[in-house]
């Protein structure tokens, strides 16, 4: 039985973020593919606080909307196993391209049914901060992802291509 629950990053969880972030990196310099909330990877972790000062947006700025992120931690077994940013409402680009929640497992602990309930819990975070209706959208050959949206309510609304690429769009009802 896997036992996960979401958390803040933290000087609590410190090694245990960046065991997943070294992991995941090395992977995603081998790999053509980057399937991880492009926020955890924006600033530099040697420098702690200030990577925990920036992992989240309370206003808007730049472009982009208020998120909040969290780390997936497997409780039994002490590890970050993933990651998940919530954007507290969607601005035209996220509504075509990035939806609500971004979120990912790290490479070693993919397919063990993490993500399905790592999204549980990001909609249940969604619905706390007031969120109905949740989009959330993934490469169309990225089937984990999809399987696990639709596992979790997602329907698809529709595809379209961009920088070459198939994606999906899914909405979740939490009403």
């Amino acid at each position: 039985m896997i036992s996960i629950k979401l958390i803040k990053g933290s000087y609590e969880y410190k090694g245990q973020i960046i065991d997943m972030l070294k992991e995941w990196k090395k992977y995603n310099d081998t790999y053509d593919v980057n399937r991880s909330p492009e926020v955890i990877f924006k600033n530099d972790y040697d420098d702690f606080d200030y990577y925990l000062d920036n992992l989240e947006a309370k206003e808007p700025k730049d472009g982009l909307v208020p998120h909040s992120t969290f780390f997936c931690l497997d409780e039994r077994r002490n590890i970050i196993v993933g990651a998940v940013n919530i954007r507290h409402y969607l601005n035209e680009h996220l509504l075509l391209h990035g939806g609500h929640i971004g979120d990912g497992i790290r490479p070693s602990e993919r397919r063990k049914g993490y993500a399905v309930q790592m999204i549980g819990l990001a909609l249940e975070e969604c619905k706390k901060m007031g969120i109905k209706k949740v989009l959330m959208v993934c490469d169309k050959d990225n089937i984990g992802s999809a399987k696990s949206i639709i596992k979790n309510g997602g329907i698809l609304e529709n595809e379209q291509i961009e920088n070459g690429k198939t994606e999906q769009r899914y909405w979740i009802d939490l009403e």
